[in-house]
C-alpha cells in the first residue's frame, strides 16, 4: 500500500509543482486522506521535488546552458561579453536571488518542519496568497520581457520565493506573483521564477537527501520516495509544456479560484473536525 501512496503522491507533486496552487500543501492535504493518514513530511517533500526539478533542467536546457556559458565567459576579457549582456545578468541574479531562501531555510528549519505545516496555515495561506496573484495578474502591466530583468526586481521576486517555505505559498505561485506585479509579461515571469528555482530545490533536496541516509524520509522508506520522484519527474515535463503554452494566451484566474476553493474548503473540513490540523 505504501507503494500506491508514494505513485499518488508522486503524481501529486508532477502535477502542483509548477502551477502556482502549491504542491507541498498538496502533499499535506493529500497525506491526511491516504489510508495511512499521515504527513509524507518535510524531507519527502523536498526529495521528490528534485524529480520536477530535474524536469526543469531538461525543459529549459538551452536557456540554462546559455545562461551558465555566457556567464562563465563574461570574466574572460578575450571573450568581450559585456557585464550588462542579460544572460550574465541573469546568472548574477539566479545567484543573488537564491540567498533569501538559503538563509530562512537553514535557520528556521524548526518552523519549516512543524509550525508551518498545520493545515490552518496552509488554508490561510493558500486564500491569501491566490487573492495576491490574482490581483497581480489583472493589474500587473505584462510588458516587460526576461531579458529586462534588473538587479531590484530580481532580487523582490528571490525574497518573494523565500515565502515559498510555507506550505500553501507556492514557489512558482510567490515569484509569478511577484514579476507579475513588477510587470513581466505571464511568460516571463514563469520562466524566470523555474530559472530561479533550480538552486534552491537541488540544494534542499539534495540536503534532505543526504540527511535521510540511515533512516528513512518519515513514513516512506527509499524505494518509495525513489518511485515518487521518477513519477514527478515524468509528470512534471507534461506540466511545465502545458503551462508555458497556457499561459502566455490565458490568465492565472483559474488557478486563484482553485486556490480560493481549496483553502476555504479545507477551513470549513479543519472547522468540523473532519481534518486534524497537525
Amino acid at each position: 500500500m505504501s507503494f500506491i501512496e508514494a505513485i499518488i503522491l508522486g503524481l501529486i507533486q508532477g502535477l502542483t509543482e509548477f502551477l502556482p496552487i502549491s504542491s507541498s500543501a498538496h502533499l499535506r492535504i493529500v497525506g491526511e486522506v491516504l489510508p495511512s493518514a499521515t504527513d509524507p513530511g518535510a524531507s519527502f517533500t523536498a526529495i521528490t521535488q528534485l524529480g520536477t526539478e530535474a524536469a526543469v533542467v531538461i525543459f529549459f536546457w538551452k536557456d540554462i546552458t546559455r545562461i551558465i556559458g555566457r556567464w562563465f565567459r563574461h570574466f574572460r576579457s578575450s571573450e568581450g561579453i559585456p557585464k550588462n549582456d542579460p544572460d550574465v545578468r541573469l546568472g548574477w541574479l539566479i545567484i543573488i536571488g537564491t540567498i533569501p531562501i538559503v538563509l530562512v531555510g537553514f535557520f528556521a528549519q524548526e518552523y519549516i518542519r512543524s509550525v508551518f505545516r498545520s493545515l490552518w496555515v496552509v488554508a490561510i495561506v493558500l486564500i491569501v496568497f491566490g487573492i495576491l496573484l490574482g490581483l497581480a495578474d489583472l493589474l500587473g502591466k505584462r510588458t516587460r520581457e526576461m531579458s529586462e530583468m534588473t538587479y531590484r526586481n530580481g532580487v523582490l521576486i528571490g525574497l518573494a520565493q523565500m515565502l515559498a517555505l510555507i506550505p500553501g505559498v507556492s514557489r512558482s505561485g510567490a515569484t509569478t506573483t511577484a514579476g507579475l506585479a513588477l510587470g513581466y509579461t505571464r511568460p516571463a515571469a514563469a520562466r524566470f521564477a523555474f530559472l530561479l528555482a533550480i538552486p534552491a530545490v537541488f540544494g534542499s533536496g539534495l540536503y534532505e537527501l543526504q540527511h535521510s541516509l540511515g533512516e528513512p524520509a518519515g513514513y516512506y522508506g527509499y524505494a518509495e520516495t525513489a518511485v515518487a520522484t521518477v513519477v514527478a519527474f515524468g509528470v512534471g515535463l507534461a506540466v511545465i509544456a502545458f503551462l508555458m503554452n497556457y499561459i502566455s494566451k490565458h490568465s492565472f484566474l483559474p488557478f486563484v479560484i482553485y486556490r480560493l476553493l481549496l483553502g476555504g474548503t479545507l477551513l470549513v473540513l479543519l472547522s468540523v473536525g473532519v481534518l486534524d490540523p497537525l
